[in-house]
């Protein structure tokens, strides 16, 4: 059957660079959002293998699933040019054992085959100094270090509400205690950069989760002071997908669930505008 078409190809298109890629990345989730056997895996890598850069068990998902299964998905990943990274779970090993505990994590996760490790700078809470800590750890043993930082806002401070001009408008009640200084954020992800870390991942939540309430503001000055390549953001949905498809072109790095990754791809193929999904009828296989 494989000598009977050809994979259509969007490189007429696009100034994304073959794999390994450093930007226009796309990130898939892993077994914590829904069940991927090995099976699945396998599919997903021999269909779209060419379009995942990098695989995440997400939420700690790595600590729950059997060694065998781990290594058996990393080689999987790898024989298809896919990076595997943890996901939130660090933190956890911190908290629990401490810098001893986590040396051995980051030599554990080396040997099970990880790429990257991820550090969710907001539920450490710890001293700058001490993430950038972390961070060199991580580098030291040969992995690659992925940051993570939330942005905490109150829904009153959301600019662009409408309202008429001089009218009352109610307050809403506060949403959150603890609102981030964007600035300060910013600079300690700058920080981590500074002491090897590859890529940093901004969370999704009150940024990007949905549509409907995207912080184009903060996301602008997230990638205005990082650059698009050193930022990664969750795409939820393939709306969000779009977005940030259009407003930064093919190159960004993106988070996604499985299911969006060829509407993904389509997507980044330029001219293609909210028309993508017609690219996977008929004429996405070309007989």
């Amino acid at each position: 059957m494989a000598g009977h078409y050809r994979w259509k190809s969007f490189e007429e298109n696009e100034d994304r660079p073959e794999k390994p890629r450093r930007y226009g990345v796309t990130e898939m989730r892993g077994p914590r959002y829904s069940v991927l056997s090995q099976n699945v895996l396998q599919e997903i890598f021999e269909s779209m293998g060419q379009f995942v850069d990098g695989l995440k068990f997400s939420g700690g998902s790595n600590s729950l699933i059997p060694k065998s299964f781990i290594k058996q998905a990393i080689e999987m990943a790898h024989e298809h040019d896919v990076y595997v990274s943890t996901g939130d779970w660090a933190e956890h090993v911190l908290r629990s054992g401490g810098l001893s505990a986590f040396k051995e994590y980051v030599e554990e996760c080396k040997q099970l085959g990880f790429d990257t490790i991820e550090l969710n700078a907001n539920l450490l809470e710890v001293p700058e100094d001490t993430l950038l800590r972390y961070v060199r750890m991580i580098k030291n043993g040969g992995l690659r270090a992925k940051p993570i930082f939330a942005v905490k806002f109150n829904k009153s401070d959301i600019p662009g509400r409408n309202r008429a001009f001089g009218s009352y408008v109610v307050p809403e009640p506060r949403s959150s205690e603890f609102v981030e200084d964007i600035d300060l954020m910013i600079r300690k992800a700058e920080r981590c950069l500074e002491a090897g870390a590859d890529t940093i991942m901004i969370d999704a939540d009150d940024v990007c989760k949905y549509a409907e309430s995207l912080r184009a503001d903060i996301i602008a000055k997230v990638i205005g002071r990082l650059g698009v390549e050193k930022t990664m953001f969750e795409a939820s949905d393939a709306k969000l997908a779009e977005w940030f498809i259009k407003r930064y072109g093919p190159n960004v790095n993106l988070y996604v669930d499985h299911s969006q990754i060829m509407d993904l791809e389509c997507l980044r193929g330029r001219h293609l505008g909210k028309d993508h999904k017609s690219v996977l009828s008929s004429s996405y296989f070309l007989f």
